[in-house]
């Protein structure tokens, strides 16, 4: 078990305390030191003997973190100094270096790629909670609201497409944390309350899927050989594919709802029209990871029947995915029906 090694035990409480750091500062060397407290307690996360690619995984992710994290302290401390520029224009360029963190376009590049390379535990670190210090940093910013628009919309795009041609589970999910970040950054410019609903809603449909991969220990889509399942763990598994694509009445709709209340309330209508109708190109994949176990048949290979006696659907992906399932049609019921 992760927790029983004192080492990582450690590191995970000096990246929560670094996060704690940064989203609690009133300054913005105390915000700097916080991200990079939680830089150097999660790159020793980032390595295992387990896996060949961790090692430039976790190179390639100290590179860019470092960029960036240097690129927002040489920004503040020009902040009292520069006066030709507009506050709004250099708290944008500011937001520019924690959109680099996160892993948002056009700075995306190094997300997929680091992504290879880490366990499931990680990867699931990396898309939740290392998002959650630059979206409270810039929850604080204003920041020019056509820039921000180019974004979140860019970020749908590139979520939607760059996902529709990979093989690689860890990959998918990394281009579905990008679409999900343009939806965060819309709730995010619409109010905070929105964006904090969405990353907790985000984070529940994340960790499902994840600890599903985890317990099946696949690596590409044609691991993912489901015929040898129960057919309760391939409901769970198709529920919690379509909630994170935010197909209703799952729980992954609720959010994208609540957003798209807002957006026509706030006459955005140009964006939220674009941004409904181009993710569901993702639905394409996430329904690609299911479809063979519910309208193929094949053969089970022998490796298969090896494995098929050990996997089990954890209780914590069962209890995740009932509140998938549940959710929203109680929600709809207890604040629309009365």
């Amino acid at each position: 078990m992760l927790m029983l090694n004192p080492s990582k035990f450690l590191f995970i409480m000096v990246l929560i305390l670094g996060t704690l750091i940064s989203i609690s500062s009133n300054s913005w060397p105390a915000t700097w030191i916080g991200l990079e407290i939680n830089l150097l307690a999660f790159i020793p996360l980032m390595s295992s003997k387990d896996s060949m690619m961790s090692t430039e995984a976790s190179m390639s992710y100290f590179i860019v973190q470092a960029m960036a994290s240097s690129m927002l302290l040489t920004l503040t401390i020009s902040n009292l100094m520069i006066t030709f520029i507009s506050k709004e224009m250099l708290n944008s360029i500011i937001a520019s270096t924690l959109l680099i963190k996160m892993g948002a376009p056009p700075f995306h590049m190094w997300f997929p790629s680091v992504m290879e390379g880490l366990s499931w535990f990680n990867c699931l670190v990396l898309m939740t909670w290392q998002k959650l210090a630059p979206f409270v940093i810039l929850s604080y910013l204003t920041f020019n609201q056509q820039i921000m628009t180019f974004i979140m919309i860019f970020s749908v795009i590139i979520g939607s497409i760059g996902g529709l041609n990979q093989t690689s589970l860890r990959k998918i999910m990394a281009y579905s944390s990008i679409n999900h970040i343009g939806w965060m950054l819309l709730a995010l410019t619409l109010s905070e309350n929105l964006w904090q609903i969405y990353y907790v809603i985000y984070t529940i449909m994340s960790s499902t899927v994840i600890l599903i991969f985890h317990n099946m220990s696949s690596q590409h889509i044609n691991q993912i050989s489901l015929n040898w399942l129960p057919t309760m763990s391939k409901f769970i598994l198709l529920i919690s594919l379509l909630s994170l694509g935010g197909l209703p009445p799952f729980l992954g709709f609720l959010p994208k709802w609540v957003v798209i209340q807002a957006s026509v309330y706030s006459e955005m209508y140009f964006v939220i029209t674009s941004m409904i109708l181009i993710t569901l190109a993702t639905l394409f994949y996430y329904l690609r990871l299911a479809m063979t176990s519910f309208l193929m048949t094949s053969t089970q290979p022998n490796w298969n029947q090896k494995t098929s006696s050990k996997f089990m659907i954890s209780k914590y992906t069962s209890v995740l995915s009932v509140i998938s399932l549940t959710a929203l049609p109680l929600y709809t019921v207890l604040f629309y029906g009365s």
